[in-house]
């Protein structure tokens, strides 16, 4: 019993030496690898220059002496109804019950 104890022993050692040095060959070549290859960074390709209008379409017109106002009246800010501004806004909660107020505290 003790033999095959010792000869599992040796074995599951070799078997992992197998592994380990397995992982390290593959590390080294994978390290190797990547020095040997070309390290080049990649570039965004410079943005297009569009060419400038020659007239331009989207300025607005020039204004003219004495031409056509807008008829329509300017928007004027909203204002509060009458009734919010002479009463007050209403609480968000109703008053607490009366057993649940404390009494006052006593000053020393």
């Amino acid at each position: 019993m003790i033999r095959d104890d010792r000869k599992r022993a040796t074995r599951d050692f070799w078997l992992a030496s197998v592994v380990v040095a397995t992982g390290l060959v593959m590390s080294g070549l994978s390290l190797t690898e990547l020095s040997a290859r070309n390290p080049q960074m990649a570039q965004a390709t410079q943005p297009l220059q569009a060419s400038p209008p020659t007239a331009p379409d989207n300025v607005p017109a020039e204004s003219k002496p004495g031409g056509m106002r807008p008829t329509t009246p300017a928007p004027e800010p909203a204002h509060p109804g009458a009734g919010a501004q002479t009463t007050g806004a209403a609480p968000a909660l109703p008053p607490a019950p009366a057993e649940k107020i404390a009494p006052p505290i006593r000053e020393k």
